[in-house]
């Protein structure tokens, strides 16, 4: 059974993420989200060794976000060697960068989902994974303007 870690932001990032849910029976899935309160009870809904979180950090607190983001790149890299994950999929954004940048080195498949509240222009997420992405999907077909080589497949909600 392939390993498939699902990772994103919280809020929209996640909600989006979790309509994948019916494809973790056919894997051995792991999430991976920002710790939050409102994200403490995906343990108690996915099991306690199928969620792990990072740090939580927004970009308007721009001098905590870079020791945050610096920190959560070194427990991205924990996470992949304690998972050795085959398969990243992830609707973004920032906190999904790391590992997907990770998985890519190791020659592990990345499927970025960019997110439905972008129609017609790139997230700086996106742009940076679009290059390494072995598979690109947008939710608007008006993105594929933007992302030329990416799979329009329609919304996931």
């Amino acid at each position: 059974m392939k390993k498939v870690l699902f990772i994103s932001s919280t809020g929209g990032h996640l909600t989006e993420l979790l309509q994948l849910e019916e494809l973790f029976s056919f894997y051995d899935f792991h999430i991976i989200t920002e710790k939050t309160d409102a994200n403490l009870s995906l343990k108690e809904t996915y099991g306690k060794d199928k969620v792990d979180f990072l740090v939580y950090g927004t970009r308007s607190h721009l001098i905590s976000y870079l020791f945050k983001f610096g920190y959560n790149c070194l427990k991205s890299l924990y996470f992949y060697y304690k998972l050795k994950p085959d398969v990243i999929v992830t609707t973004g954004t920032h906190t999904a960068v790391p590992m997907c940048k990770i998985a890519h080195w190791h020659k592990k498949k990345v499927v970025w989902i960019e997110t439905f509240a972008n129609a017609t222009t790139p997230t700086k997420a996106g742009q940076m994974i679009y290059p390494i992405a072995d598979l690109f999907i947008v939710q608007w077909e008006s993105m594929l303007k933007v992302y030329p080589k990416a799979v329009y497949k329609g919304w996931i909600f």
